[in-house]
């Protein structure tokens, strides 16, 4: 399997403290790669060092073969990159963001305005293009944000946390069109903090913490290493315990030996945010 992004040893510090430490990762093209971690635990600043913002301490890395050091012009040519917060000019119409960033890539005239016009109804934002970006909902905002950083026909999209505010509804859309783009054949490495979105999209995820990476598989696997049934159980009214078993039957065994004080029980599948948890010790989202 092709290996689209490589990191080596990548070690980025600020000071005493190292944000990224000796990370081994390899991301498969065509994949979609979920990237998760605490607040603090490292992804901003791995995704900084991918798509040349910053500078490794040491290590390297490599995007379709090109070191983002040595060769940062050629990966800025292969990556598109859609930040957390809104990075469209809100003074321009959709369009005229496209354009502008279309032209940033040395785009000709008449490709740039075939590819806008395609992009557009590609991301079903043709009736909207000459809105200004403000006039949007979240959603439209969104969509905007990717369609103008595929302008220039990256093969690596960068999301980060690209759902974050919007309604379930709105979030499902989006989660079509990574799914669209992913399916035409685009690798997408994704930050989130949703683990259902990290569930629904993604076929491997890796789990930083502290600035190294301590888990890496597809969901399943990692499920399957902590069990696939959990076992809700309160204690006092107070505290819930988490137990994890292979299956059901080993799962109802150990509820069929519970003291009889025990009284709230939960026996379910398990999921990515059991994974999470047990790995870090921390909920999705909480800070270091």
């Amino acid at each position: 399997m092709e290996e689209f992004i490589v990191t080596e040893k990548l070690t980025k510090s600020y000071g005493n403290v190292k944000a990224i430490q000796d990370l081994d990762l390899n991301v498969h093209a065509g994949e979609v790669f979920g990237f998760l971690g605490p607040n603090g635990a490292g992804k901003t600043t791995t995704i900084r060092v991918m798509t040349t913002l910053t500078k490794p301490t040491s290590g390297s890395v490599r995007i379709g073969g090109f070191d983002v050091v040595k060769e940062s012009d050629k990966v800025k040519r292969m990556i598109g990159v859609v930040q957390q917060h809104l990075s469209l000019d809100r003074d321009l119409t959709v369009r005229e963001n496209m354009e502008f960033h279309a032209r940033l890539h040395h785009i000709g005239s008449s490709e740039r305005k075939r590819r806008i016009e395609e992009l557009l109804e590609y991301v079903e934002l043709t009736e909207y293009a000459d809105s200004m970006v403000d006039t949007l909902s979240g959603g439209m905002k969104k969509r905007a944000s990717i369609v103008a950083s595929l302008t220039h026909q990256p093969k690596m999209l960068f999301l980060d946390e690209p759902t974050v505010g919007l309604d379930a509804q709105a979030r499902r859309r989006l989660w079509d069109l990574v799914r669209r783009l992913n399916s035409d054949g685009t690798t997408i490495f994704l930050t989130t903090h949703y683990i259902e979105e990290a569930e629904a999209l993604c076929q491997r995820v890796g789990i930083m913490h502290h600035g190294q990476l301590i888990a890496l598989d597809t969901p399943l696997e990692l499920r399957k290493k902590l069990g696939l049934i959990t076992v809700e159980t309160l204690v006092d009214n107070k505290q819930t315990h988490y137990q994890y078993f292979a299956d059901r039957d080993a799962a109802t065994s150990y509820v069929q030996n519970l003291p009889p004080d025990v009284k709230t029980i939960i026996i379910r599948d398990s999921n990515l945010e059991d994974v999470f948890v047990e790995q870090t010790g921390q909920k999705v989202g909480d800070n270091q």
